[in-house]
């Protein structure tokens, strides 16, 4: 009998392997698909259409590799591409700077109402960017503004917060304050992390708060802060809806080319230049690939060394 079941197990088994290694694939099916109609299809059918070029005479003709050497000689597009790298380096080491302090903050377990606070660090996230430019721009407004009401009531000067020399400043506050949260979460989740048998060791050797902070926190932090300067990267090179809005506000300052994804959009859906709008935004996928690349590189030679 004891054989008998022992058998009937094994067979059991047997026949279950197959339906088991048939299961993974079942499970990824639907990611897949869906990966390959949203993403993949839209990709290749973008370097399809860069590839050609709709004509007054002749209708559409096919270029090769025409509008690529011709966007890397725009400067509108060339010029898109720096503003926004300036803006990286403004905006993108003062945000992660913040959100690192308030996830150590938050951990320290030294503040009342963590939780509160914790809450109102991240709900600007949950604004939607739409709203939020037009809450700054509302802010900014050099006439009904609060700062200029408040100026005008002190018989100071307004602060012209959508100026040229203004600008990069005012898009780089409104997109901190809404993604100082977002970080923080990440950073605070990755000190969670941390086994409290370190701080115990830590304290037992006499080190504060500064010296576990330093010493033990920073380092567990380094590879949720890549993350988060990978996320930044990304987004600072697709900046768009903060200029696009405050566009309309402030036309003598942000073009149509402003930034390179506001350019792209600009040719695509008003000059109904196509082609060569493919061609921009695959360009751009090559810069933040490149500069994504970069950080990885720069960060893993630092860790090695």
């Amino acid at each position: 009998m004891m054989t008998a079941t022992t058998a009937a197990s094994a067979k059991g088994r047997r026949g279950g392997a197959p339906r088991r290694r048939s299961a993974g694939p079942l499970f990824v099916a639907p990611f897949m698909t869906l990966f390959l109609l949203l993403f993949l299809a839209p990709l290749g059918y973008a370097a399809y259409l860069s590839l050609f070029q709709e004509r007054l005479i002749g209708g559409t003709a096919f270029v090769g590799l025409d509008n690529y050497v011709r966007a890397l000689g725009d400067p509108q597009l060339i010029h898109g591409v720096v503003r926004v790298a300036l803006f990286f380096v403004i905006q993108v080491p003062l945000m992660l700077l913040l959100a690192l302090l308030f996830a150590l903050a938050l951990d320290s377990g030294l503040l009342r109402f963590a939780r509160v606070i914790r809450l109102g660090i991240f709900v600007p996230y949950a604004v939607p960017s739409v709203v939020a430019a037009l809450m700054w721009g509302y802010l900014y407004g050099p006439d009904f503004g609060p700062f200029a009401q408040l100026s005008h009531h002190l018989h100071l000067p307004a602060p012209d917060f959508l100026s040229d020399g203004w600008m990069l400043g005012s898009l780089s506050n409104i997109v901190t304050w809404e993604f100082v949260g977002y970080n923080m979460i990440i950073l605070y989740a990755a000190l969670r992390t941390v086994p409290e048998e370190l701080y115990e060791a830590a304290a037992v050797d006499g080190a504060g708060a500064w010296r576990i902070a330093w010493s033990i926190k920073l380092p567990a932090l380094r590879p949720a802060l890549l993350l988060t300067l990978l996320f930044s990267v990304i987004g600072s090179f697709q900046l768009f809806n903060e200029p696009k809005l405050l566009m309309s506000i402030a036309p003598d300052v942000i073009s149509s080319s402003y930034t390179a994804n506001l350019y792209a959009y600009t040719l695509a859906f008003t000059g109904q230049q196509v082609n060569y709008a493919a061609t921009v935004s695959f360009l751009l996928g090559l810069v933040i690939v490149i500069v994504s690349y970069a950080v990885l590189l720069t960060a893993n030679r630092r860790r090695t060394s």
